[in-house]
């Protein structure tokens, strides 16, 4: 397997982080202080010129680049890289002085005022024009620069606008989307509900505070606009630094499962992938154990943007932070564990947020390599050092990949509409949690997997998981069909396809397009559990599930039915349900499903059918269970799928990277005590010795093997 190096030119992973020498340019003594600080911590690249803007321009048409200049020739000189941001991220006073309309205004209508980061108008031409300037003049000085490695554009992109400029933005968005025909849209968006009709698109406003809020077609498409308009803004900056260094990648540094934009359409603007992690380590309401399995999904997400090539942990905290409830330390050996954590499940960077502590303002108390005291002498400095060392003795991981044939379905656009919706339960729709838990017990079984769109094409995966897929894009009931047709493995729960895109329910029963058909059921009623309200499903083993928050009535068609409801006025009828196609494969197409309904003979832990494992399945789980008792499903699906597990030890978390050299296995233990583990060998490349069969992980001990 090909390598896929995001950095060729640095031959390791970066190590580095956000440095900010434009507040010491009165302190020589400090920036050379540094630079000789970052080459014993191990630095090999820093993120400079995030929040620059004002010492790069501090008057309209007045520029200063000299002390840039001279920060990244000394960096280079020394062997440190440079990632280079644009200052769009936080405006100086005199643009807003000078054009006010650059400035947002807030759902209730009113303009903000200066201050502030993620403050403006990424629709006002005006901004769009400076930020233009800025970033030309960036490239032109510094594209040629022997230490530039990327382009980082902005920072951490959120918020909305409300303003004239976005409203008629959203205007005009509109009337191209639904084809300049204001009677389609208000079809869409079912608008004679409330007599909300609409006779033109200038009638139409964004979802105010104080203004329309009941129209769900709305709602949703103000949430699309502004990821449109940011990624559009995004690609404005890009197309300008791109059409003079069209050879230096670009990023933007995304924020974990952020609800606000759509990072997976944003994703294809960008060549690499990189986002900030900010775990709540050593909280009071989960266990450590949960807090970093949670992180591994989140390094999932970002992962699976871009499937098959690596991705950039651009901001960590080597201590801790200063906005969390309570702003824990970092216990001993953590900061090593959650950097490798990252590293395992597919950077190849490790980089914080930020190198030395600011004096003053908002972050003065912020994490930092080098703290106040500017001592190297410290816990957090010796931590940072030692996983300098360690990321170069496991270097040869660079550029390999992960490789999965599992897939969890994760839409965003099902995440707002199904947050929208007014039906369920109000507190316990926990879409982001049902999604997380469920690859959180695949994973602890050794099986990664993407978290993709649902309209992505399955070819290349085995088994794929749709979590409360409430809202079915174009094209996704298709790519499912074929997926199980082709011998796939897949499963869907309660609340899949009540609605089309536009959020308009599905008629003749759900799930609608075709997906009733698929798994041979039609989803009749959804009743919503109260927190003390519980249900089971009962199999003919005797094995029970415990059933909360939401139980779906179901009518079988022509599926088998695995498990029945065991209490309430609906016991005895279908709550998990199965429904078989065999693969012809000397004619790669789909057979005659299998199976009647009403058969209670197959269940998890045997076989769904007599069609083998060349079957396509298609589970239809109709209630809310623990992913632990789902564990006996999950393991037929996987061994149907020919995907191998592994049975770990309680808090042993197991990724594997695979390259042209060798296969890379990350073992890393988030338990206090030492735990020991069998059947490992090779190389492992941090304490350089061979494994023979037995592995000792210390307390949050870590452990790489080259197979």
């Amino acid at each position: 397997m090909e390598k896929k190096m995001l950095f060729p030119r640095v031959g390791g992973f970066l190590h580095g982080g956000d440095y900010n020498p434009e507040q010491w340019l009165d302190r020589p003594d400090i920036l050379e202080e540094d630079v000789r600080l970052m080459k014993k911590a191990g630095i090999n690249s820093v993120t400079l010129g995030v929040f620059s803007w004002a010492v790069y321009e501090p008057a309209e048409g007045e520029f200063h680049f000299e002390w840039l200049e001279e920060i990244m020739d000394r960096l280079y000189a020394n062997g440190i890289y440079t990632v280079l941001a644009t200052p769009s991220g936080a405006r100086p006073a005199w643009l807003d002085a000078a054009y006010p309309e650059a400035m947002r205004v807030s759902s209730r209508g009113v303009r903000n005022h200066h201050g502030g980061r993620h403050n403006h108008c990424m629709s006002s031409p005006k901004y769009r024009e400076k930020v233009a300037i800025i970033d030309r003049k960036l490239a032109e000085r510094f594209g040629k620069h022997p230490g530039l490695l990327m382009w980082h554009i902005s920072n951490e992109f959120s918020g909305m606008c409300f303003c004239p400029i976005c409203v008629k933005r959203f205007q005009e968005y509109l009337e191209k989307k639904f084809d300049h025909d204001i009677e389609k849209l208000n079809h869409a968006w079912w608008t004679t509900f409330w007599s909300h009709h609409y006779n033109s698109f200038e009638q139409i406003e964004p979802p105010y505070e104080n203004g329309e809020r009941s129209v769900l077609g709305l709602n949703l498409e103000w949430q699309r606009f502004t990821s449109w308009n940011t990624d559009d803004f995004m690609n404005h900056e890009i197309r300008v630094l791109k059409d003079i260094t069209p050879e230096i990648p670009v990023t933007a540094n995304f924020m974990e499962l952020f609800g606000g934009l759509d990072y997976q359409k944003m994703a294809g603007s960008l060549d690499v992938i990189s986002w900030d992690s900010y775990p709540r380590f050593h909280n009071d309401y989960e266990s450590f154990q949960d807090t970093m399995f949670r992180n591994a999904f989140q390094h999932g997400v970002m992962r699976s943007l871009k499937p098959g090539k690596p991705f950039m942990l651009m901001e960590s905290t080597p201590s801790l932070v200063n906005w969390h409830p309570y702003n824990k330390l970092k216990r001993p050996g953590v900061h090593k564990l959650a950097s490798l954590q990252a590293v395992a499940c597919g950077s190849d960077t490790v980089q914080y947020f930020q190198w030395r502590k600011g004096r003053g303002s908002a972050e003065q108390f912020h994490g930092a390599v080098v703290d106040h005291n500017g001592s190297e002498d410290t816990r957090v400095f010796r931590d940072v050092a030692e996983l300098g060392e360690i990321l170069g003795r496991i270097a040869p991981v660079v550029g390999t990949v992960v490789r999965t044939r599992a897939a969890l379905i994760f839409d965003w656009d099902n995440r707002w509409a199904i947050h929208d919706a007014q039906a369920f339960g109000g507190q316990s729709k926990q879409y982001e949690e049902t999604c997380m838990k469920i690859w959180l017990e695949f994973h602890k079984m050794g099986v990664e997997m993407d978290i993709l769109r649902s309209d992505t094409d399955l070819e290349g995966y085995d088994l794929a998981v749709v979590p409360m897929l409430f809202m079915l894009q174009k094209g996704t009931a298709e790519n499912l069909i074929r997926f199980v047709k082709k011998g796939g493995q897949l499963l869907a729960t309660y609340c899949t396809g009540y609605v089309d895109e536009d959020q308009l329910c599905y008629l003749g029963g759900f799930p609608g397009d075709g997906l009733s058909d698929l798994f041979g059921i039609v989803d009749e009623e959804i009743d919503t559990l109260y927190p003390s309200d519980r249900n089971r499903i009962v199999f003919p083993d005797g094995t029970e599930w415990e059933v909360r928050d939401y139980a779906e009535l179901l009518r079988v068609k022509d599926a088998r039915i695995l498990g029945t409801y065991g209490d309430d006025f609906y016991e005895g009828t279908p709550a998990l349900t199965c429904k078989e196609y065999p693969v012809d494969t000397s004619a790669g197409q789909a057979g005659t499903p299998a199976g009647q309904a009403g058969s209670l003979a197959d269940q998890p832990g045997t076989s769904a059918g007599s069609a083998g494992p060349s079957a396509g399945r298609a589970y239809y789980l109709a209630a809310r269970c623990s992913t632990a008792q789902m564990r006996s499903l999950f393991l037929q699906m996987l061994r149907d799928a020919g995907i191998p597990t592994e049975d770990l030890p309680e808090g042993v978390d197991h990724h594997v990277r695979y390259g042209e050299e060798g296969t890379y296995d990350f073992y890393l233990n988030y338990n206090t005590e030492p735990v020991t583990l069998s059947g490992v060998k090779g190389l492992e490349l941090i304490s350089g010795e061979r494994a023979e069969g037995a592995l000792e992980l210390g307390r949050y001990g870590v452990a790489v093997v080259r197979r």
